[in-house]
């Protein structure tokens, strides 16, 4: 596989051999010709499509190298777990790209989105692909445990502590359609001794693939700081996830912050 389609989705590949075999795309190719087809490919992967038919590479063979492409991205990820990285790469490394595996993530949920966090910096950035999803599925279920902190002098009372993080999340908020929003009362406590942190950074889509990492939603842990984490792509552990994150809910050890939805 070439190197400029390392971490491409299998989706994707296919997408542009589709194109390539219907005529869509017809050489010689261009990298924005491609984007427009196939928009979760790469600049760079689109530029590595062109120069592959600018060295004579027939349209109909190009589809089959990207659909053998494809069909060893599925083989890679059907054996289960998948090391997800952020950070400099060693010369030995096969894993994919924090951002990269999120947005693809967010991109094909059809019933459910479950996303858990420590912190969330540039909302209008992270999650701008969820949000583009939900305003694509309006069904789409979709919950955000978020981690609502106190600072040792804040005396306020919660109601106002949550009322200023619904304001200031809500307004960066990229798109019309919001999550249900949940916080840990436990963080808000008012002496330090009682307090929790909600620390657990997953995400869980439609009970099928869960994403546990150890890079929050914020710009630099998704592109810049070292991270690691794994998605694993079996229903069952998936769904047991979830279910963790939902006895939470039922028991009301986590509450929805009020006001979020609008």
């Amino acid at each position: 596989m070439s190197l400029a389609f390392e971490g491409a989705s299998a989706g994707a590949l296919r997408a542009v051999a589709s194109a390539l075999r219907s005529g869509q795309l017809t050489p010689p190719l261009s990298a924005l010709a491609v984007l427009r087809v196939a928009p979760s490919v790469t600049e760079a992967e689109a530029r590595e499509l062109a120069r592959l038919c600018e060295e004579g590479i027939q349209a109909n063979h190009l589809a089959l190298y990207l659909d053998a492409m494809a069909s060893a991205v599925e083989a890679r990820l059907s054996s289960g777990a998948e090391l997800v990285w952020t950070g400099p790469e060693s010369s030995v490394s096969h894993s994919r790209d924090t951002a990269v595996v999120v947005d693809e993530l967010f991109r094909s949920a059809t019933r459910s989105v479950l996303v858990s966090t420590f912190v969330v910096q540039q909302p209008e950035t992270v999650f701008r692909s969820l949000a583009e999803r939900m305003a694509e599925a309006p069904g789409l279920r979709v919950q955000l445990f978020v981690h609502v902190g106190r600072e040792n002098r804040d005396t306020r009372h919660e109601s106002e502590i949550l009322r200023e993080f619904a304001s200031d999340l809500g307004r960066k908020w990229p798109g019309p359609t919001r999550p249900v929003l949940y916080y840990d009362p436990r963080s808000l406590a008012l002496h330090p001794q009682d307090r929790a942190t909600w620390h657990a950074k997953v995400v869980v889509i439609d009970d099928e693939v869960a994403f546990v990492t150890s890079a929050n939603f914020t710009e630099w842990a998704q592109q810049r700081n070292v991270e690691a984490g794994v998605v694993v792509r079996n229903a069952e552990f998936a769904s047991q996830l979830r279910q963790q994150f939902e006895g939470l809910v039922q028991s009301r050890a986590v509450l929805e912050v009020p006001g979020f939805l609008g």
